[in-house]
Parts: structure tokens; sequence; C-alpha cells
């Protein structure tokens, strides 16, 4: 099967920078949105984003152009055109949120539409047991999507050969380096990740050293370009404290329990550069 025209459901950090990359490489991309305003500010990241990449060279005027025009604006996830070949989810880490959004498009688009989700750590195989388990896959791209190379594609339980391999064809297209993991709690990027920072923030939390010594140790001694700290107030603490109770609930095992500092700063919604303040202050 060949991917031609693809959903994006959720214009957000990773949603907007999914558009961008497709929209670059010239598929037909339809950006779907819960109201205007969301989506509106998503066309503004990605024309900023693209606007950056024509002043360093990487693109030229008329790509930027052209990408803006391969973007169509629908509101609300049941006007998305029935004829798209891919359907990528890519909203906030909430599995029943997910799950409601999957069940509305499996009687909406094609039956042979690829379903796939961005999550960064819920299991594949739970998404796609309620619709089309064969033609269920996870695209999980890494942040910022226009600049980083890697996409984890994730085998759901059921997830068939060709439903892969049009996926890893797929990446490849969008000069991406796929990479197969199979569905376990935070594949392999986050369960490797997250419980470094993790464990970053317990030696915080037990006063072992500052936020700033930390984040020194790791980038001076292990080459690490940022910090732990630094990176989890870059993904947001809240995503940091979900996909670490998606490892704790999945393995049952206390070695992936999530630091009470790291519940607490969320509780008090300091959340990283989005709020303006996480371990380390931002000026919003």
């Amino acid at each position: 099967m060949e991917i031609k025209k693809v959903a994006v459901v959720g214009g957000g950090t990773m949603g907007n920078g999914i558009t961008h990359v497709f929209a670059l490489n010239n598929f037909k991309v339809s950006l779907v949105e819960v109201n205007e305003d969301l989506f509106n500010k998503a066309i503004a990241t990605i024309t900023k984003n693209l606007d950056r990449q024509v002043k360093k060279e990487v693109i030229k005027n008329e790509d930027k152009q052209n990408a803006l025009k391969n973007i169509s604006k629908i509101i609300g996830v049941e006007k998305t055109p029935s004829d798209v070949d891919l359907v990528i989810e890519a909203i906030y880490e909430n599995k029943e949120a997910k799950l409601a959004i999957f069940n509305k498009l499996n009687d909406i688009v094609k039956p042979d539409t690829i379903f796939a989700s961005n999550t960064s750590s819920i299991s594949i195989t739970e998404l796609s047991a309620s619709t089309r388990p064969d033609k269920f896959i996870g695209m999980h791209f890494m942040n910022p999507v226009p600049m980083m190379k890697l996409v984890e594609i994730i085998r759901g339980y059921s997830t068939s050969d060709p439903t892969y391999q049009t996926i890893k064809s797929l990446a490849e297209k969008l000069n991406k380096v796929p990479v197969e993991v199979f569905d376990y709690p935070g594949f392999i990027s986050n369960r490797v990740l997250m419980p470094m920072i993790n464990e970053a923030v317990f030696a915080l939390m037990e006063g072992v050293a500052s936020a700033e010594d930390i984040d020194t140790v790791m980038k001076l001694g292990m080459n690490h370009p940022m910090g732990p700290l630094t990176l989890a107030d870059f993904i947001g603490l809240d995503v940091c404290l979900a996909i670490m109770e998606v490892l704790y609930n999945g393995f049952n095992d206390t070695k992936y329990r999530p630091c009470p500092l790291l519940k607490k700063m969320v509780a008090a919604q300091k959340l990283g550069r989005k709020t303006g303040e996480g371990f380390f202050k931002y000026d919003k």
C-alpha cells in the first residue's frame, strides 16, 4: 500500500512537527484540531519553523510555500476525510482519550486506512484492540520532529508485516531512521531515558547535588548535549510523570517508582518550559 494522504490528529508540539515533516515531503496532510484557534496556533508554529529552515538555507522559500499548501484545515475528528491512507494520532498521553479518537475514526475512514499513534509509552496492543489490530502501529517521533532523525516503529501484538513494512518505508521517505520496537512499556527510548531522569530527580530531592551540578555531570562527564533535569523541563514534567507511571504499572517493579519530588512539582503545576518553571526558571 502506498501512503499519499495523511491525517494528523492534534496540532500541539508533536502534531505540528509531524505535519511539518509530511507536508515538506509533499504529502497531502489533513491537520485535525478541535477548534480554529488551536489550528491557527499550529500553523503559526509550522510557518515559524519553516522560516527558520529557509533562513538557514536548509530549504528554499518555494519549498516552504508548497509545504503550507499541502496542509488542509479540519475542525473536529468527525470531519476527517474518509479517503486518507494513514491517520497519526498525536494528542496528549491519555489512553482513554486516544481510544475515543480511534474508535470514532474506525467508522469514518476507509477499511484499509492504517492507524498510528505517536504515543511515547502507552501500549499499542491496548490501543488497537477495539479497532483494526492488524493495521495499527506506533510511530513515535522525537521532539523536535523536523530535526530529529529517529522514529520508533512499534509493533502491537497483532500488527501485520505489510503494515510494518509500509510504515517503515514511509519513515524512510521522510528522511527518518526507523527502528523496529516491540510493544513493551516505554518501548526503548523512554524505558531507558525516563528512569535516568527520574534518578536525577531523586538525587536532587536527596540533596546529593544541585540541579545545575547534576546536569553538568551528565553533560561534561557523559557527553550528553543536555542535562537530564533540563531535558525533563523541555519534555514537560507532567509527561515525564505520566511515562514513569506507565513503566511502574506496566512492569509492576519498584525500580520505576516515580520520584515524590517529581509528583509534587507536577501537582504544583511547575511543569518546565511550558509553564515558565520546572527544575529551572524560564522566560515564557
